[in-house]
């Protein structure tokens, strides 16, 4: 009936071809001090996923503001890329299954967020709408390995913001790989991001949000 949409991709580091996106998974809740944030106990409960659609991710360097929404939060969150995957993935061999590393902002309207963990119904309307999960190239792990741990930071126009640590995540990437893998078949091209920590903050237009994370990569991003 129609032509049908390119399918979204990533860039990688070091080449000339791109990461085509299968889908996007999002732990929830994988950092005790967020969760105590948000109002939630920070034990280690079994991990939770919601899933953003693949072309919610945008590597333009630019993030509109969404509709229908007056408090958008940022929280910065490493992106596990998969080469292909399988089902029930035991933790000690996922690393297999990892391509790579990217940094991403995982935005969430909070208010529509908030509204439904309420109401006991299904966070999407919050988390996965149009360009709002902004994301940096791919880093193979052949460049940047596996990262145990990494500081991380966010400054939005200039003032630190949030801050966290890879070894602050209550499922560590094998885990979550794994825990996932149980329920769903993963496979080549899908993304996993990995939680965010303590610290996410409202943004507005014009604002500008720098993201590092040490040892792997940085990302710039301009609210429009």
């Amino acid at each position: 009936m129609f032509d049908p949409p390119a399918a979204p991709s990533l860039p990688i580091a070091g080449a000339t071809e791109r990461f085509p996106v299968r889908r996007v998974h999002c732990i929830g809740r994988n950092y005790a001090a967020h969760a105590i944030e948000i109002g939630h106990d920070p034990d280690r409960e079994p991990p939770f996923f919601l899933l953003k659609n693949p072309d919610n991710l945008a590597s333009s360097g630019e993030s509109p503001t969404p509709t229908q929404t007056s408090d958008v939060h940022h929280g910065a969150e490493p992106a596990v890329v998969l080469r292909p995957g399988s089902t029930n993935i035991a933790v000690d061999a996922a690393f297999d299954h990892v391509l790579g590393y990217a940094l991403a902002l995982d935005m969430a309207r909070r208010d529509l967020q908030g509204a439904m963990m309420t109401a006991g119904r299904p966070w999407e309307i919050g988390k996965a709408f149009e360009r709002y999960a902004p994301i940096g190239p791919v880093h193979p792990v052949a460049l940047v390995g596996h990262p145990a741990q990494g500081a991380r930071a966010v400054r939005v126009n200039g003032t630190l913001r949030q801050e966290g640590d890879f070894a602050q995540m209550i499922w560590n990437v094998p885990e979550m790989i794994s825990h996932l893998s149980a329920y769903v078949a993963l496979g080549a091209g899908d993304v996993i991001l990995s939680g965010t920590p303590s610290g996410d903050a409202p943004v507005q237009p014009g604002d500008l949000m720098d993201v590092a994370l040490d040892g792997v990569a940085s990302l710039s991003v301009r609210v429009v």
